[in-house]
């Protein structure tokens, strides 16, 4: 036997014993990358870890522990800890956030990526909010507010105060006009696939050369009903154009849309882009701590900068990998699309990741409290089939379940 196969093996062993007798692949697979297994290399071993796996698996749990322990000293190991890891400066008071967006049903994405918040908020005494994020008229549905909260009541418990954004936009407006004032904002009148070739080339628009009195008036047409139709114009954040990452550079903030909101009609035709929302509330909010997937790394940065304007230390950051399903349906667009079609009988349709459906199906908040404290604040992305992530997800709920 090689060593790559004992390694192989010794993981295998360890993975069935933690789990009733049956190792899961996508877990074997995450072991070995501390063994220093590359991604690219994944397919040339995969059909080797799985026969190992399966001869595994026919075996007694008996048999599987005197294995392990011939085999244990080849797996690196790493100290086992409870619960997540401290945060930084958490001692001078924790406030963190949730921004959910109302546009279809919260889902397992949702839990993996935001317990964690909840978790620490609750730690340390602090604080979590739930911002709904309803600035996109187009993509607001009227019924995701009551089911919003509904979810989050049972799967975070401690949600110290809901919003919704669209009840804040007086004080986005506030932050944009004061970005206009201090010159780090500009209304574009510019063609998008105009500006696009002048950014990428790290050359200004003619619009970012005016002064802030033309901009304020610009920006005053923006708002008016009689004026700029929507698609005319945007609001734009000014950051250096020698940026090495093109999509830092000049960034749009807010623009027009005159969709007809649910909640507030026609009242506002500006709606504010993440970028300067999120800003605005985490400085309003004073937020001290931002956990996210790491696909916001970006959106990270442009909000840095929005904070450096305003003088503010900008929240501790943490960002997770993400947990990409080979075969389950997350997207809330194609859900709802998919209830529709009649395909699922709704929302808490059983064969559904959402919410309401694991509710449903009789998993326990406790299970995926253990779920993320496990993976902690993981970085590197991890792609698993739904079939082995109920396996290890209703480990834990076997366990929780009995504890109680």
């Amino acid at each position: 036997m090689t060593l790559t196969e004992k390694v192989i093996r010794a993981y295998a062993l360890k993975n069935s014993i933690e789990h009733d007798g049956k190792a899961v692949i996508g877990s074997v697979v995450n072991g070995l990358f501390n063994e220093g297994l590359k991604k690219e290399k994944i397919k040339d071993i995969l059909n080797e870890i799985q026969k190992i796996i399966n001869e595994i698996n026919n075996l007694s749990q008996i048999e599987q522990e005197k294995e392990f322990e011939k085999l244990e000293k080849f797996i690196g190991h790493r100290v086992e800890r409870e619960g997540l890891p401290e945060l930084e400066n958490a001692d001078k008071g924790v406030i963190m956030r949730f921004r959910p967006a109302p546009s279809g049903p919260l889902h397992l994405g949702h839990i993996i990526s935001n317990l964690p918040s909840s978790l620490y908020a609750e730690k340390y005494g602090g604080k979590f909010y739930v911002i709904i994020d309803d600035t996109n008229p187009e993509e607001t549905l009227k019924d995701s507010y009551e089911n919003i909260k509904k979810d989050c009541n049972w799967i975070f418990g401690n949600v110290y105060r809901y919003m919704n954004a669209s009840d804040r936009i007086e004080i986005y407006y506030k932050y944009a006009e004061e970005l206009i004032k201090k010159e780090k904002a500009y209304v574009c009148e510019c063609n998008p696939e105009e500006f696009k070739k002048l950014i990428l080339n790290k050359k200004p628009c003619p619009c970012r050369e005016l002064g802030k009195n033309e901009q304020m008036k610009r920006w005053k047409k923006m708002l008016d009903k009689k004026g700029y139709e929507q698609g005319e114009s945007v609001l734009r954040f000014k950051s250096d154009l020698n940026n090495p990452n093109p999509a830092l550079r000049d960034f749009p903030i807010a623009r027009i849309n005159k969709t007809k909101h649910p909640l507030q009609g026609n009242k506002y035709r500006v709606w504010p882009l993440m970028n300067l929302s999120s800003s605005a509330d985490d400085i309003e909010l004073k937020m001290t701590h931002i956990i996210r997937g790491k696909d916001h790394q970006d959106n990270a940065k442009r909000q840095e900068m929005i904070f450096k304007v305003f003088e503010k230390k900008y929240p501790h950051s943490y960002f997770m990998g993400r947990i990409k399903f080979t075969d389950l349906v997350l997207s809330k667009r194609k859900i709802s699309a998919l209830i529709e079609q009649g395909e699922f009988s709704g929302y808490d349709d059983k064969r559904l990741a959402t919410i309401s459906s694991l509710k449903k199906r009789g998993y326990t908040k406790e299970a995926f409290v253990k779920f993320v404290e496990q993976r902690g604040l993981n970085e590197v992305d991890k792609v698993i089939s739904q079939k082995d992530f109920f396996q290890i997800l209703n480990n834990f709920n076997k366990k929780t379940n009995f504890n109680k």
